[in-house]
């Protein structure tokens, strides 16, 4: 389900897709900034993440029928962000990230998986 605002079309899986893969893209390349680029690059990111928030939420909530997978993509949605941020958070900081890192991929592989399973994601598994 898509909802009109000012005469555009938002809140399908088009946008929110391309949103966490913009986030994604940013996250990466963050990596290889310091000082000013690297602030600037965060706070895209958390423009990205709200955006992503609410677009899944659109989502979720345009779902008839919601059942325990579709809420659990949202919380391993929400730790995929919250480790990215926690990952740029610490490195920005020259502590210690790799726990944050390992977080990330593990639920991001997670909710890669979900996506590909539930009926309103992309159909790779069926």
């Amino acid at each position: 389900m898509t909802v009109e605002r000012w005469g555009i079309q938002v809140g399908g899986t088009v946008e929110h897709i391309s949103m966490w893969l913009l986030a994604i893209i940013l996250f990466f390349v963050s990596f290889k900034m310091s000082g000013k680029s690297l602030k600037i690059t965060m706070m895209i990111n958390r423009v990205l993440y709200i955006l992503i928030i609410v677009t899944g939420a659109m989502l979720l909530f345009s779902i008839s029928n919601i059942n325990g997978e579709y809420i659990g993509k949202a919380v391993i949605g929400l730790w995929v962000i919250v480790s990215m941020e926690m990952t740029a958070v610490k490195r920005s900081k020259g502590k210690p990230y790799k726990s944050f890192l390992i977080q990330f991929w593990i639920s991001f592989v997670l909710v890669l998986l979900l996506g590909f399973r539930l009926p309103l994601g992309i159909q790779l598994f069926g």
